[in-house]
């Protein structure tokens, strides 16, 4: 129950006591005389009594009444006191019933929370405390009913008027009924603790982020402080060393007995140097014995950051990292490393000895090599020709069409096309040039990027050379130098195929095709022998090959047969090559041993084009017309276009007709 004022006494009320305290005094001892029997000095006496009872009475009672006038007052000026320290505190103070009702309140709570002092006034605190924190202070209040409890604090949250919540201290006391002891309310004082609970949370989330870093980091953290009689550290750095947190703690020299022997006197001259001022921070990497007997790398890095007036060290802190994995890994790279040595020495002695020319290069095309041979064959050496482009070095051509083979990026695979590979010409820089054969390989790194090129190649020129003697060889007759029977075949073919796709194409004439064969050769043979034969072959090829232009097609068949294709597709201009042909080799004036020989020529003529069928089929139709030529007389020529055999100066005989 709320206390507006004290009770206070009218001020007219004293003397009215007092008169009518002496009117019962005088009464009641006139009544008491009145029913005995005394005499007047009795009476004297007794109305002296009652008057100094009276009397005293009176005095006592006005005595109280004055006590009780200045007690109200000190507790009226008590109430003033409290009130104004409620109204002027700027910690909130609260007079809460036990049923949680807020009594009264200061100005400073209700501003706390965002409410007037009429509007928290008429809540409980159960409506204003955060729904997570309606437990605390639970036991508190069954301690202050239980009689236990007469004085609390802890920490709670509160929900201002607009939602959001304040973290608060509070401290309050229990009021109790002076004799029964029965709690009759609570007074608290509430502080406003929000800042501190949320530097508190970034500390926190600070100090967690630190540990995760360093967990994270595989990093512990050591402090040594004298005053304090030892040396602590992480969690990190003992679990670590497969410790539990605090087994380490203390003796600040324990950590150097579990360090490698072979370790110690490195780590205590560095610990040394930097305790006695040399150094600015103690840094080491040594081997300490984790608790399971192995042996781990660590790396101690630290500094003193405290010293005392003589410049002992009182405060140091530092860190350590597990760098097992490094070592094991800079370990490994310095075996790679000496394996590496050994794989590239033995490289560049291969390199150097090889009978091949290898040039390479780096991803800007380059060069960062040349052995031996690629001086002498490029005429450049290796040390003017390091750093520079390619193309200032090596500069390869196609032999037919001088066009230059770039090397600067081939595919990946490899090699340079086969085609210009048998084809490519070295040009030096003194203009000479020999025949290479060359392969060139893209290097590309672990991420398949380019890292540049190795070109290797050889002087191909001698066989080259002889590549091309076999190749003439085999595709021409030894004797004339005149394309043999099986090239023949092979480009009679071709153009067959060739007509074949053309047929379609508008004015489309096709080829010519004539067989030639030696009129009287055997007598040649028989007797001047083969000797003469072969040298009348040899001006027979000469002949031919003089009486036609320079793309028709002349080669030996075998024998004294020869066989032309003539580029051009009309009939009538193949007649007249024939017959140059025939008047040629008529007219040559060959003699052996002094005696003269004459022969002549008979030849066929087929055409090639999309129906003429397949290239025997052609021969063997030319062959026929070649010797209804020479069933005619010899020395002309026959014709059997559409499967006719006509001669170019008269019909031919029905029944040779008919044959072909």
């Amino acid at each position: 129950m709320r206390l507006r004022g004290p009770i206070r006494l009218d001020r007219h009320a004293t003397p009215a006591l007092v008169v009518a305290g002496f009117a019962v005094a005088v009464a009641a001892a006139s009544a008491l005389l009145s029913r005995l029997d005394l005499g007047t000095e009795a009476l004297r006496l007794c109305l002296q009594v009652s008057v100094a009872t009276t009397i005293g009475a009176l005095f006592f009672a006005c005595l109280f009444i004055g006590r009780i006038s200045e007690d109200r007052r000190q507790i009226a000026e008590s109430e003033q006191r409290f009130r104004r320290a409620m109204e002027d505190s700027a910690i909130g103070i609260v007079v809460v019933g036990l049923d949680g009702r807020i009594v009264q309140t200061n100005p400073a709570f209700a501003s706390m929370l965002g409410y007037s002092r009429e509007e928290i006034e008429a809540l409980t605190f159960f409506e204003i405390t955060h729904p997570d924190d309606l437990h605390v202070g639970r036991e508190t209040m069954e301690g202050i009913k239980a009689g236990t409890v007469n004085a609390f604090q802890f920490e709670k949250r509160y929900l201002k008027k607009d939602g959001t919540a304040v973290w608060t201290h509070l401290a309050g006391s229990v009021i109790r009924e002076e004799k029964s002891r029965r709690p009759l309310y609570l007074v608290s004082q509430i502080e406003n603790i929000d800042a501190r609970k949320q530097a508190e949370a970034r500390i926190a989330e600070a100090e967690t982020r630190w540990n995760f870093a360093l967990a994270g980091a595989g990093q512990g953290v050591w402090d040594l402080d004298i005053r304090k009689g030892g040396t602590t550290y992480s969690s990190t750095w003992v679990k670590m060393l497969g410790y539990a947190d605090g087994e380490l703690d203390g003796n600040p020299d324990r950590w150097l007995t579990m360090i490698h022997p072979d370790d110690r006197e490195t780590v205590a001259e560095a610990d040394r140097a930097h305790l006695d001022g040399q150094t600015e921070f103690f840094e080491a990497e040594f081997r300490m014995r984790h608790k399971d007997g192995r042996w781990i790398w660590i790396l101690d890095r630290g500094k003193a950051i405290e010293r005392d007036g003589e410049g002992r060290l009182i405060r140091a802190i530092g860190s350590l990292t597990d760098i097992t994995l490094r070592k094991e890994a800079e370990e490994r790279l310095t075996v790679s490393a000496a394996m590496l040595a050994d794989e590239k020495e033995r490289l560049r002695v291969t390199l150097q000895s090889i009978g091949d020319a290898v040039i390479c290069t780096d991803a800007a095309n380059r060069v960062t090599f040349m052995n031996p041979v690629a001086e002498k064959l490029t005429g450049v050496s290796a040390e003017a020709a390091l750093g520079k482009t390619l193309g200032h070095v090596y500069w390869a051509v196609d032999e037919e069409t001088g066009h230059r083979i770039g090397v600067t990026r081939p595919a990946i695979g490899g090699e340079a096309p086969s085609d210009q590979n048998s084809r490519a010409v070295l040009i030096r820089r003194d203009d000479t040039r020999c025949s290479i054969r060359q392969v060139v390989s893209p290097i590309m790194n672990e991420r398949n990027e380019f890292c540049g090129l190795v070109i290797v190649f050889q002087d191909f020129t001698d066989a080259r050379a002889l590549q091309r003697q076999l190749a003439h060889a085999a595709a021409h007759d030894a004797l004339t130098g005149l394309a043999n029977r099986s090239s023949f075949i092979r480009t009679m073919e071709e153009l067959v195929d060739q007509a074949r796709k053309d047929a379609a194409a508008a004015g489309s004439t096709g080829h010519q095709f004539m067989f030639i064969d030696l009129d009287h050769f055997k007598l040649v043979n028989d007797t001047g022998g083969h000797a003469a034969g072969d040298a009348l072959l040899k001006r027979v090829a000469q002949a031919v090959r003089g009486a036609l232009g320079p793309e028709d097609i002349v080669a030996r068949l075998g024998g004294d047969e020869f066989a032309v294709i003539l580029k051009s597709g009309s009939t009538a201009g193949a007649r007249i090559a024939a017959r140059s042909i025939i008047d040629a080799i008529a007219g040559l004036d060959f003699v052996w041993d002094g005696r003269p020989h004459a022969i002549g020529a008979s030849i066929g003529l087929a055409t090639i084009n999309a129906n003429c069928g397949e290239a025997d089929e052609i021969i063997a139709r030319a062959d026929a017309a070649c010797y209804a030529a020479k069933a005619a007389g010899r020395g002309c020529v026959w014709v059997a276009p559409d499967g006719r055999i006509t001669d170019d100066k008269s019909e031919p005989p029905a029944p040779l007709a008919a044959a072909s």
